[in-house]
């Protein structure tokens, strides 16, 4: 199972979140420490693809940035609305 580390940005903007979204947040993670690529989750790559960016969906509107750091561990590093995550440059 993946070990999920979660970037100081990531924190702020999760508790930011209204309380029902932390909800779906949790339960896709769930999915996600199992299978990062689960068909649910939406998984892509964010462009530039060269970054090693990647997101998943929350739901429809919400998406979480990660990247792949080493072996099983995954870092977190936003969680935004689905048409900001496209604009962030990380």
């Amino acid at each position: 199972m993946l070990e999920i580390i979660v970037a100081e940005e990531f924190q702020r903007l999760y508790s930011e979140l209204p309380s029902h979204i932390q909800k779906k947040a949790e339960k896709k993670e769930e999915v996600f420490r199992k299978n990062p690529f689960h068909p649910s989750l939406h998984t892509e790559k964010l462009e530039p693809k060269g970054k090693q960016v990647w997101s998943f969906r929350v739901d429809k509107s919400y998406r979480i940035a990660f990247r792949f750091i080493r072996g099983d561990k995954v870092l977190f590093l936003a969680v935004e609305p689905h048409h900001w995550i496209y604009k962030i440059h990380f």
